[in-house]
């Protein structure tokens, strides 16, 4: 039996056990809330590696591989280290309140806390990363086939795509938090054997880091320009900042069984996310060594195992690299529908039944796996991909959704203005100065705007009270999340 074959196979056989797991969830998701937040009782165990495998996609594996292949860890500032910053920052700065607030979707809150403009910019935001997103994972999907078989990379990202769309539309949130599981276990492995293997055969770190750059390890700007300085700057806030919004993620605070396993699923995913996540970046340093001038570094991941893995821990490897893809997919496309379902779809039909909010949910999943597909058959650069995911959110969202929560004069217009001055930065400084990064000009002008506006504004349009979906007051006390590790909650659910 070739390798190809026992590759073809395994694939199989994991993506039939995901789909097995897929139709067993769907014996426990047959409301909205069970759908959408897993009928927020998810513990502690699987709420965190929910959250390290939302996270941990092909992006990480293939992308950030590549990116330290090129540029070492310079090159991988937004990604993994942004993206652990982000779910420090959920944890200790906005478990809490997101949980008070009892939202299903980020949507919910933007219209409570300012009005449906405001909620309709956080929608178009929302379902552009997403869709986005999956098309990063979906192009991913189709390298790791066609760096291994000889499966062309169009037919790798239909065949995935369609597996992910049908058990994600089946089992919602108890799906994708139980195939999430089984598949961050995987990619554990996968990573742990192939690191272990790669350094045994190239005689370890003393034989790589002589013909090492010095400047591999680098975590600051090479030239003390304000232009490098601004692009640094970005690089922490693209992914650490902006996905403080993000609806996967707090899908998942949502999920959880209560404030306190909301808090610190977070803390143990930010460090189980970065811990992890060097793994591809030190395998794509080691890679820009013993295969240098690859033509797409994204691919030296696969290269690696295809080099130093024997066949059936090649196909154990793919499984990991396929559950890496799949956990980001899964949760991206349950947030776009989540969206569409509890948020868009009220305006086409008024008070909509829970029956057939439920039912669009899962319809909107391979509506929305549609749009990704034509993402990821038109661009086929997967880290590039994930970065632009988040330009609208970084640009115009982030300010006034941080702002809301955490300012009590934040109001309407304040809110609007800040998108509108966002949004207008960023496309001046597309036009006129490319070379900077535009999307942090309209960050500039966010924050800027909605401090001037604010209280000039607070007397023909008083803030709105914050509070949670039925109209309940939001306690504010203690809203900070609690050090020491897994201290109780103050709050009783």
């Amino acid at each position: 039996m070739t390798t190809e074959t026992v590759i073809f196979l395994g694939v199989m056989a994991y993506m039939l056990i995901m789909l097995g797991v897929g139709y067993y969830a769907s014996k426990r998701s047959h409301s909205v809330t069970e759908f959408m937040v897993a009928g927020r009782g998810m513990p502690i165990w699987l709420c965190s590696m929910t959250v390290i495998a939302t996270w941990f996609g092909g992006a990480m594996m293939l992308g950030g591989a590549g990116a330290a292949y090129d540029d070492g860890m310079l090159g991988v500032i937004e990604d993994p280290w942004g993206g652990a910053l982000a779910l420090l920052l959920i944890g200790f700065f906005f478990a809490r309140m997101f949980r008070r607030l009892r939202i299903l979707t980020v949507v919910d809150f933007m219209e409570q806390r300012f009005d449906k403009v405001a909620a309709f910019g956080m929608v178009i935001t929302t379902l552009f990363s997403n869709i986005v997103w999956v098309g990063a994972m979906l192009v991913a999907f189709g390298v790791v086939f066609e760096s291994l078989t000889s499966i062309p990379m169009e037919q790798g990202i239909i065949g995935g795509a369609i597996v992910v769309f049908v058990y994600t539309a089946v089992g919602g949130m108890w799906a994708v938090a139980m195939t999430d599981f089984l598949q961050m276990l995987v990619i554990m492995i996968g990573l742990i054997v192939l690191l272990t293997v790669v350094m045994i055969d190239v005689g370890g770190w003393s034989a790589i880091s002589p013909h090492l750059n010095e400047n591999t390890f680098r975590m600051l700007p090479l030239e003390n320009t304000g232009e490098e300085w601004l692009n640094y700057l970005r690089a922490w806030m693209i992914i650490g900042v902006v996905d403080i919004s993000a609806q996967t993620l707090c899908q998942r605070v949502a999920s959880a069984k209560d404030e306190r396993v909301a808090q610190n699923s977070f803390y143990i995913a930010s460090i189980g996310y970065l811990f992890f996540g060097m793994i591809p970046i030190f395998l794509g340093i080691i890679g820009s060594v013993t295969m240098p001038g690859l033509e797409s570094p994204e691919t030296i991941i696969p290269a690696l195992a295809i080099e130093h893995l024997h066949p059936l821990a090649i196909a154990i490897f793919v499984g990991a690299m396929l559950a890496a893809i799949m956990s980001s997919a899964d949760s991206a496309l349950l947030a776009s529908a989540s969206v569409l379902a509890k948020n868009v779809l009220p305006l086409v039909k008024s008070d909509p039944s829970p029956k057939l909010s439920l039912l669009v949910a899962r319809c909107a999943i391979p509506v929305c796996g549609v749009f990704a597909l034509v993402v990821a058959l038109e661009m086929q650069v997967v880290f590039d991909l994930m970065i632009n995911a988040n330009i609208l959110g970084l640009a115009a969202i982030i300010v006034p959704f941080i702002m809301g929560l955490w300012w009590k004069k934040a109001n309407r217009t304040g809110a609007l203005s800040s998108m509108a001055a966002g949004i207008s930065a960023w496309l001046i400084t597309l036009y006129v100065a490319p070379e900077l990064p535009a999307d942090f000009i309209g960050l500039a002008a966010s924050f800027i705007t909605m401090l001037l506006v604010t209280p000039l504004t607070q007397k023909f349009d008083p803030p709105r009270e914050l509070q949670d979906v039925d109209g309940n007051p939001v306690e504010i006390s203690n809203r900070l999340g609690t050090l020491p590790l897994f201290g109780r909650s103050s709050v009783r659910e």
